[in-house]
């Protein structure tokens, strides 16, 4: 008897095979359930159209600026822009067609008036690159309860949290998810006394909670904490200001260091007075993406992204790819277009993303968090993946970074 394969090639005819493989069972379903904002189908062949938008708002300049890490002006958007091109492919044989729309407010600007201006009942799907405060403000406008958000900015746990919001999906690692992912790594090296320097900045104190958090869930020792206050003394050097600061009396196994804005971080290795590794914002860190990064098909679409920006992909690049290629997955399986029925399969156990990263990626229903691997990465190469090897859990093995349902503080039920 024939194999399946060999079954179509012997009774189905070419051309009817074609037009049996080109014809889309959902697309008069997705037709009907089409929203009516974000999609329009022409009439010519029936192709359904998913308008995107892309708020951004333009990042004051940092204090700090390397000329090795010279500012990128589409960060974010040009790997928007490579996702789109992948689900155009895809539509061709789905009927789908997807665009997207960038709009970008100045530092001072203000994202809310802009979404009501040139947004606002034209899209149903909108990527926000915005801090958490001009987020919150736009999620809780009346106007956007029924859109789907999907923050491709922030790292904050009280977004996951008391601060959620029902229209939000979140596509950026956690800082409770990077802390325990660092948390993991050292439990796995038995390097479990911790020596952490903190700045003095929000965002620092935010990503210490998260640490000692992890550090209590996995069973770290802090021994000692010290926060760095950048000040400039000329009479001082960078050599021995640092050997004297991380000159402790207790012994420790690894610095831990949290310094978001990259105020001093970058200096700690190579000059701190016992010979330790360096882990957390700098050194060893935990990211989404990581230009070294090679593995799982990963060096394909790193070459495909240097190829159409002559850069490399930054993690923020990765979140709004993710992004784009989430909702077009989740148009294509749940065989409609309109955004409740899209946020219900986003969030469903149905839905499944290839990210690249060696498992499925999906979103946790509890707080719209994309559950996915960590990258621990040095400057130059790939360390390991969390979760670590070993580390169970019921469900997947990815819920053991940052909060699980039993733990978490968020309401989905929350609506603007």
């Amino acid at each position: 008897m024939p194999s399946t394969k060999s079954f179509w090639r012997i009774i189905v005819p070419l051309p009817i095979l074609l037009v049996l493989c080109s014809a889309h069972p959902a697309s008069a379903k997705s037709h009907k359930a089409a929203a009516k904002a974000p999609v329009a189908v022409t009439a010519q062949n029936k192709t359904s159209v998913i308008n995107i938008a892309y708020l951004g708002q333009t990042p004051l300049p940092p204090a700090v600026v390397s000329l090795l890490n010279p500012v990128i002006k589409d960060l974010g958007s040009a790997g928007a822009e490579l996702a789109i091109t992948d689900n155009n492919t895809t539509g061709q044989f789905t009927g789908h067609q997807f665009k997207l729309a960038h709009f970008t407010v100045p530092p001072k600007g203000d994202p809310v008036a802009l979404f009501q201006q040139a947004i606002n009942g034209k899209f149903a799907y909108l990527l926000t690159d915005l801090s958490a405060k001009p987020l919150l403000a736009l999620a809780d406008l009346p106007t956007t309860a029924p859109l789907i958000l999907f923050d491709i900015a922030n790292s904050d746990d009280s977004l996951r949290a008391a601060d959620c919001r029902s229209n939000i999906l979140h596509i950026l690692p956690s800082r409770a998810m990077r802390a325990d992912a660092l948390a993991q790594y050292m439990m796995k090296k038995r390097w479990t006394k911790w020596f952490m320097v903190v700045g003095d900045a929000p965002q620092d104190q935010l990503f210490t909670e998260a640490l000692k958090r992890a550090s209590k869930r996995f069973g770290m020792t802090i021994v000692a904490e010290k926060i760095w206050r950048h000040q400039h003394d000329a009479r001082r050097t960078t050599q021995s200001e640092i050997a004297e600061f991380t000159q402790i009396d207790d012994d420790y196994d690894v610095l831990v260091v949290a310094d978001e804005q990259g105020q001093f971080g970058e200096y700690l290795d190579y000059r701190t007075w016992a010979a330790r590794p360096v882990i957390g914002t700098q050194g060893l860190i935990a990211t989404a993406w990581h230009p070294a990064h090679e593995q799982w098909g990963a060096i394909q679409i790193q070459n495909r992204f240097k190829g159409k920006t002559g850069r490399w992909m930054e993690e923020r690049d990765y979140a709004a790819y993710l992004a784009v290629r989430a909702l077009g997955e989740a148009i294509v399986r749940s065989q409609s277009n309109a955004a409740h029925p899209i946020k219900d399969y986003l969030l469903s156990p149905h839905f499944a993303l290839q990210g690249y990263k060696g498992t499925p990626l999906s979103f946790r229903s509890w707080d719209g968090q994309l559950r996915q691997p960590v990258l621990l990465a040095a400057p130059r190469s790939v360390v390991e993946v969390a979760p670590i090897e070993g580390f169970l859990h019921p469900q997947t093995e990815l819920d053991t970074l940052g909060y699980d349902a039993p733990e978490t503080l968020c309401k989905m039920s929350k609506s603007p």
